[in-house]
C-alpha cells in the first residue's frame, strides 16, 4: 500500500455530496496530477463530518487543517498554499461567531468540544468503500475477539453490563434482548438491523450507514454469533441510494475478505447478510411492521407477545436493532463494559448520536454523552438560535415526541428524563424552534405527518388522529370554537390508551405538549382570532398605518391582486376581501407603513 505524505479529507455525506463535494475531489485529484503530487498526496472521500451548517468541509491531514464552505474553485489555492507552501488558507477557516478569529483545527471548535463519537468515530476519517481503512482502525477486532475468545453468553453478558439501550426510540436494554433471543429454540434465527429511520429532520443512521457501513456488518456478525443466527437482513428505504450504494460495496468486501459466509475466521461461525428495500412508510421503523414488510406483507404492526425474539421473520427468532444501537457494540466489546458504563447517566449510558435541525446556527449531526444538558446542546453546539431571535422550544423525538420549553433547558438529556419532561428520546431528531413559529401549527405539521404515515389498521389511530387534525386545522384557520381544546385533550388520551402500536400511541404527543406549555396561542387562535406568531394566514391582516404612508405606490404596484388602492403621494388602503395574505406589501415596503396585525 503506498504511503502518503498529506492526505486531503472530503465529506462525502449526502448534503456534502449535493453541494459538489464529488467535483472538489475531481478538481483536486486533477490538480495534483498536473502538479506532480498525487504519488504524495491522497484524496479520500470519507463520510459526513457532522458539521453540515459548514459543509462543503475538507480536512488535512496530519495537521488536522479544517477548511469550511469549499468550493471546486477554492481546490487549486488549496493545493498551491497549503499544500506546496505549508501556509494555510485563512478565508477558508471556521470563524468563531464569538471571537471572530479563524479556528483551524475542529478540536478548538465548540460545535465539536463537548461531544464524544463512539456511534460516529470513523464518520469523517475513513474511506467508508475500503475495508482495509476501516480495519486500519479496529475494525472486525471485536468481532475476532469473540469468535476467537467469547462464549456467546460471555458477549451478551458484556452487552448487558455497559448498559447499551436501543438507540432506535424504545430505549430497550440491548443486552437483555439478545439473550431472550438466545435462549429461544430454532432451527433458523435472523438478525435484523432497522435502517428504516422517518422522523422529519433526522438522517443519524443514513451518515452512520453512508460514512462507517462495516461497524453495523460487525456488529450484526457479533450478534448472530451471540443470539444462534445465520442469515442477517438490512431493512433500508430505498430512499437512501448513497447509504445503500456503500453497504453493498462493504457487505461484498467482506464476503471477500472472509468477514462473511462460512467459517468465518476459521471459526465454524456461519453468518451472511442480505438487504431488504423499504418504500418510506414510517410505521414500518415498528418492528413488527418492518418484519411484516420484508416478508413481502402490508407493513403493519402486530399484537405483542409473542415477540419478535420468539416469532419474527417467517415465523423465526428474529433479533431486531437499530443502526446507531449496532454501531456502539465494537467499541463495547473492544474496551470493556466498564468503560462504555462509565459515560453517560446511572440509567442510561454511552452517548447518543442527534439530528440538529430547525432554527439553529449549527444544524449538524453531533454525539454526546448521556446526561448533556438541552442548553449545552442548543447553545454550546449549536451555536444558539439563528438570527439572534429568542428560544421558544425544541422538538425531541420526531413526530412521537414533544416541545420542550426553556423551562426544560437545563434538562439533562436521557431516556428517563425526557419521557417526565413530557417528550421521548426517540431515534433522535431535535428540532428548534424560535419565536416566529407557531405551536399550534407545528402540532398540527407533525399530525398531518403521523396521519399520512399511519398504516389504518386500528380505529384510534387511523379515525382518532383524523378528527385531531381537523380540529387543529379548524383552530388554524380561525374557525376554532369554544371545547375545542377540551375535546382535543380528550381525544389525545383515548388514541395514546388504544392504538396498537408505537405510532399512534405516541402520535398525540405533540398537541398534548404544545397544549401544556403554550395554551396561550390556542386561546388567542380560538378566542381572538390572531396568531400570535403570526404565521397561520387565515389569521393574518395586513393594514396601512395612515401616518407612516408616502403614497410611493410601491405595495400598490406590488400587490399580485390587485387589493391595494391609492393615489400617488396620498395614504394608500388594502381591501380586506381581496388581500390573500401573501406579505408582498409588507415585505417591499421601505417606510414601515404596512403592518401585520
Amino acid at each position: 500500500m503506498a504511503e502518503y505524505n498529506t492526505q486531503i479529507l472530503i465529506c462525502g455525506g449526502t448534503g456534502c455530496k449535493s453541494a459538489e463535494s464529488d467535483e472538489i475531489g475531481n478538481v483536486f485529484k486533477d490538480l495534483l496530477n498536473e502538479y506532480g503530487l498525487d504519488d504524495d498526496v491522497q484524496v479520500v472521500v470519507t463520510g459526513c463530518f457532522g458539521f453540515c451548517e459548514k459543509g462543503p468541509i475538507v480536512k488535512m491531514m496530519p495537521d488536522k487543517t479544517f477548511y469550511v464552505h469549499v468550493t471546486p474553485a477554492d481546490a487549486e489555492e488549496i493545493i498551491k498554499e497549503h499544500v506546496v507552501k505549508g501556509r494555510q488558507v485563512d478565508r477558508l477557516l471556521y470563524k468563531d461567531p464569538k471571537t471572530k478569529k479563524s479556528v483551524s483545527d475542529s478540536q478548538h471548535m465548540d460545535f465539536y468540544k463537548k461531544q464524544i463519537r463512539i456511534a460516529l468515530r470513523n464518520c469523517g476519517f475513513i474511506d467508508p468503500e475500503n475495508i482495509d481503512e476501516y480495519i486500519a482502525r479496529d475494525g472486525y477486532m471485536a468481532l475476532g475477539k469473540c469468535l476467537g475468545e467469547m462464549t456467546p453468553e460471555q458477549v451478551i453478558d458484556e452487552i448487558k453490563k455497559s448498559g447499551l439501550r436501543g438507540r432506535g426510540g424504545g430505549g430497550f436494554p440491548t443486552g437483555l434482548k439478545w439473550e431472550i433471543t438466545a435462549k429461544v429454540k430454532g432451527d433458523q434465527k435472523y438478525v435484523v438491523c432497522n435502517a428504516d429511520e422517518g422522523d422529519p429532520g433526522a438522517f443519524m443512521d443514513r451518515s452512520i450507514l453512508e460514512g462507517d457501513p462495516h461497524s453495523v456488518i460487525e456488529s450484526m456478525a457479533i450478534n448472530g454469533y451471540c443470539t444462534g443466527a445465520t442469515k442477517g437482513l438490512v431493512y433500508i428505504r430505498a430512499e437512501y441510494p448513497l447509504a445503500v450504494a456503500r453497504l453493498k460495496t462493504a457487505i461484498k468486501q467482506a464476503r471477500e475478505y472472509g468477514l462473511l459466509g462460512t467459517d468465518i475466521l476459521g471459526s465454524g461461525f456461519d453468518f451472511d447478510i442480505e438487504i431488504r428495500y423499504g418504500a418510506g412508510a414510517f410505521v414500518c421503523g415498528e418492528e413488527t411492521a418492518l418484519i411484516h414488510s420484508m416478508e413481502g406483507l402490508r407493513g403493519e404492526p402486530t399484537f405483542k407477545p409473542p415477540f419478535p425474539s420468539e416469532s419474527g421473520y417467517l415465523g423465526k427468532p428474529t433479533n431486531v436493532n437499530n443502526v446507531e444501537t449496532y454501531a456502539n457494540i465494537p467499541v463495547i466489546i473492544n474496551k470493556g463494559a466498564e468503560w462504555f458504563a462509565s459515560i453517560g447517566t446511572e440509567k442510561s449510558k454511552g452517548t447518543k448520536v442527534f439530528a440538529l435541525a430547525g432554527k439553529i446556527n449549527n444544524v449538524g449531526l453531533i454525539e454526546v454523552p448521556m446526561g448533556t444538558t438541552l442548553r449545552e446542546v442548543i447553545y454550546d453546539i449549536g451555536g444558539g438560535i439563528k438570527g439572534g431571535k429568542k428560544f421558544k422550544a425544541v422538538q425531541t423525538g420526531g413526530p412521537s415526541g414533544g416541545m420542550l420549553t426553556n423551562d426544560f433547558l437545563d434538562t439533562p438529556i436521557d431516556y428517563d428524563n425526557l419521557i417526565s419532561a413530557g417528550s421521548m428520546m426517540g431515534s433522535g431528531g431535535m428540532i428548534v424552534m424560535d419565536e416566529d413559529d407557531c405551536m399550534v401549527a407545528i402540532a398540527k405539521f407533525y399530525l398531518e405527518f403521523t396521519l399520512e404515515e399511519s398504516c389504518g389498521k386500528c380505529s384510534p389511530c387511523r379515525i382518532g388522529n383524523k378528527r385531531l387534525f381537523e380540529i387543529l386545522e379548524r383552530i388554524t384557520e380561525g374557525k376554532g370554537e369554544e371545547g375545542d381544546i377540551h375535546k382535543l385533550r380528550i381525544l389525545s388520551e383515548v388514541i395514546k390508551d388504544t392504538s396498537l402500536c408505537g405510532l399512534g400511541q405516541t402520535s398525540p404527543n405533540p398537541v398534548l405538549s404544545s397544549l401544556s406549555h403554550f395554551m396561550d396561542e390556542y386561546e388567542a387562535h380560538i378566542k381572538d382570532g390572531r396568531c400570535p406568531a403570526g404565521q397561520c394566514k387565515a389569521l393574518l391582516k395586513y393594514e396601512v398605518v395612515e401616518e407612516k404612508c408616502t403614497g410611493c405606490t410601491l405595495c400598490f404596484r406590488n400587490c399580485p391582486v390587485g387589493a391595494i388602492t391609492g393615489e400617488r403621494r396620498s395614504v394608500h388602503y388594502i381591501d380586506q376581501s381581496l388581500c390573500i395574505k401573501c406579505g408582498v406589501c409588507f415585505e417591499k415596503c421601505k417606510f414601515d407603513a404596512i403592518v401585520m396585525v
